[in-house]
């Protein structure tokens, strides 16, 4: 769903594209920025992990609507830091979880659990 810039969601909005997103995908990683333009370095990390072990996948960017989403994000994570990853609609971390996940050999396992 594209919006137009600066027309951010409300609460509302957020809270339901978020369910819907953990709902239709496998692996989600929610961002700031795009796959293309990462706008944190934390988020470029992520999608770099993500995409080692995994070729399908989500990206949100969260910019647009970014204290909603984190409340939205917080309620289905319990973190408010962005980016967050989830996979089957579980939650399972931010960047440092996955490189963690990574050093010890188990991210390919956990994306590709889905």
């Amino acid at each position: 769903m594209e919006f137009p810039p600066n027309q951010g969601l409300d609460q509302e909005e957020v809270n339901e594209q978020v369910a819907e997103t953990l709902e239709e995908n496998d692996v989600v990683l929610f961002m700031k920025g795009t796959e293309l333009m990462p706008q944190c370095g934390y988020s470029r990390k992520a999608l770099g992990l993500i995409s080692q072990h995994r070729e399908e996948f989500e990206t949100v960017d969260v910019l647009e609507s970014l204290d909603e989403y984190r409340v939205a994000l917080n309620e289905q994570s319990g973190w408010e830091t962005i980016p967050q990853t989830f996979v089957d609609g579980e939650f399972v971390g931010g960047s440092d979880i996955l490189e963690e996940l990574d050093e010890r050999g188990e991210l390919a396992e956990t994306l590709n659990a889905a």
